[in-house]
């Protein structure tokens, strides 16, 4: 069959839309500490997270966490530690040896501790993925309790590239080898401000 032959054959058998269901999100609440909840299954998938008093506190904290860390490239305006800058024309190849990136991540999600971040807030797609080691800066104010109010929330943002980052890259192997760090960063530290 001819491309345009299989193309028209799938137009023509293709099913009728249906509408996406109702859901009930008051079947989701629950009476829980989200910051505690979101911390405990950040835990679970291997970042972990710090709760800060305030912003001032960012630096020290990380300087304490990452202390021979010094390619560092600092996407927030509360982190003075950035030893690399970086813009739209960087090539994101240049990275391969950045120690660590601080970036801020918009929203958080407790039941599965997922962080929501968009190219918004750091200039290079690559720069989450290409660090040795991640840190996120979250507002407690901006920690949900589930992925529907997460998703409910980010649907009226502009529709740029972004992404859920929940714990650090890993993969395992059918043999169940756990390997931490396979397609990105090796760690993920959340500071909760």
């Amino acid at each position: 069959m001819s491309r345009e032959a299989i193309l028209n054959a799938v137009r023509k058998n293709k099913p009728e839309s249906l509408p996406l269901p109702e859901i009930d999100l008051g079947l989701f609440e629950e009476e829980i500490n989200l910051v505690e909840t979101f911390i405990d299954n950040l835990k679970f998938v291997g970042g972990r997270a710090v709760q800060l008093n305030n912003m001032t506190e960012i630096d020290a904290e990380i300087k304490k966490l990452y202390p021979n860390a010094s390619k560092i490239v600092s996407c927030v305006k509360e982190s003075a530690l950035g030893t690399i800058s970086i813009n739209k024309e960087t090539e994101p190849h240049g990275l391969e040896d950045i120690d660590l990136a601080i970036i801020k991540g918009e929203l958080a999600v407790a039941e599965n501790g997922a962080i929501w971040v968009t190219e918004n807030d750091f200039t290079i797609r690559a720069l989450p993925f290409i660090t040795n080691d991640l840190v996120l800066i979250v507002s407690r104010n901006d920690i949900y309790l589930h992925m529907h109010h997460v998703y409910e929330a980010i649907s009226k943002r502009d529709r740029t590239f972004g992404v859920f980052i929940s714990g650090p890259s890993k993969t395992a192997d059918i043999e169940q080898c756990l390997v931490v760090g396979a397609h990105g960063a090796i760690s993920l530290t959340v500071l909760i401000v």
